[in-house]
């Protein structure tokens, strides 16, 4: 058996390398040819590219993982039944599942490896290569926003527009409350600009609600500088920030707080969530590709590759319409996330245990 296993690992790993490489070449190439006019125009140099590309390098090996052991677990398993060969194997009496289960043992192996690859490796080049390919292209992202509310303890910030370039605030209503969580004051004032420490408001209006809480006293004040608004301007900036240039402690730190803000947060939540049920894709795809490999009698090798692809794009598909549905509220974040995972997981299995022998 282990000399069995050797013969299938040695075919495996030489078609998983090879498809890996070509993966990797076509993602690179559909990069390059994606903003060729950008650098175009930007003339930009050809050493600059090739970094890009370099940095690029170990985002294109985890996506490729998954395509190549789809393709090669396939392709193996396929080329065993249409010559034949698993006839021996089987009347030998060795199961399916003891036969696939080096490749199992591989995609097991691949979705952990792969976690920590994207942690520690993936998400570091590949926010390298972001900033580096808007420095080449000379593209400027804009973090003003408009219509921002913002809950900060017992603070309640709302601003009509905020500058980054000059951290200031326009059109600015700030509601403060009690321990209670009832109305206390308010402050409206025409701008506001960052201290360094805290926010300064000019041309303000302070309502206070008396202690009898019978009446509202209205006062006008030209500056208002109290320290206890300390809520930091990048509170108010445009979510720009991309889950997948983060690792899961950012990530769980940037879902703090948006919820400690008021601000949304479930699409980060979700994909909080998906970078561990994404990281099995390695081993779903192999167990697709093994599960579905005994299906036909006819045109084996291709019809396994024909399926096994369909199957993973349906995996895909699925993993997207869920992760939309759980960012719009349909669904809890996590399950959104793990939808695809679990069922995917259960059909092939399920698929696995009824193949003919």
């Amino acid at each position: 058996m282990r000399t069995l296993h050797s013969m299938l690992l040695r075919n495996f790993v030489g078609m998983f390398l090879v498809s890996l490489l070509f993966f990797m070449l076509l993602l690179q190439l559909v990069d390059v040819f994606a903003n060729l006019w950008r650098y175009l125009a930007q003339e930009t140099s050809f050493r600059e590219i090739l970094r890009i590309a370099l940095y690029y390098a170990p985002k294109c090996l985890s996506y490729s993982i998954s395509p190549a052991l789809l393709f090669s677990a396939a392709y193996t398993l396929g080329t065993l039944y249409r010559n034949n060969e698993l006839i021996a194997i089987l009347g030998c009496g060795v199961s399916l599942y003891r036969l696939v289960a080096p490749f199992l043992a591989v995609g097991v192996l691949l979705s952990v490896a792969g976690f920590f690859f994207e942690e520690h490796v993936v998400i570091a080049t590949f926010r390298a290569k972001n900033e580096l390919y808007n420095l080449a292209v000379r593209r400027e992202v804009n973090l003003s926003n408009t219509n921002v509310t913002v809950t900060s303890g017992r603070t309640i910030y709302h601003v009509d527009y905020y500058n980054d370039k000059r951290e200031t605030v326009t059109g600015v209503m700030i509601l403060h409350r009690d321990a209670e969580g009832r109305f206390a004051s308010r402050v409206d004032a025409d701008w506001g600009e960052w201290s360094g420490t805290h926010w300064i408001l000019h041309n303000c209006v302070r309502y206070v609600l008396t202690a009898e809480a019978k009446e509202m006293t209205r006062r006008p004040v030209v500056l208002y500088d109290a320290e206890d608004l300390d809520e930091p301007p990048a509170t108010f900036r445009k979510t720009t920030r991309d889950v997948g240039e983060m690792k899961s402690r950012e990530a769980r730190e940037w879902v703090h707080s948006l919820r400690r803000s008021g601000l949304p947060y479930r699409e980060v939540l979700t994909n909080y969530y998906s970078k561990y049920f994404f990281s099995a894709t390695p081993f779903v795809v192999v167990l697709l590709a093994a599960a579905l490999s005994g299906w036909f009698r006819r045109n084996v090798l291709l019809m396994n590759l024909l399926t096994a692809l369909i199957a993973t794009v349906l995996y895909y598909v699925t993993q997207m319409i869920a992760s939309i549905l759980a960012k719009n509220g349909y669904l809890p974040p996590v399950a959104g996330a793990g939808f695809a995972l679990v069922l995917f997981l259960t059909a092939g299995t399920v698929l696995l245990k009824k193949v003919r022998t």
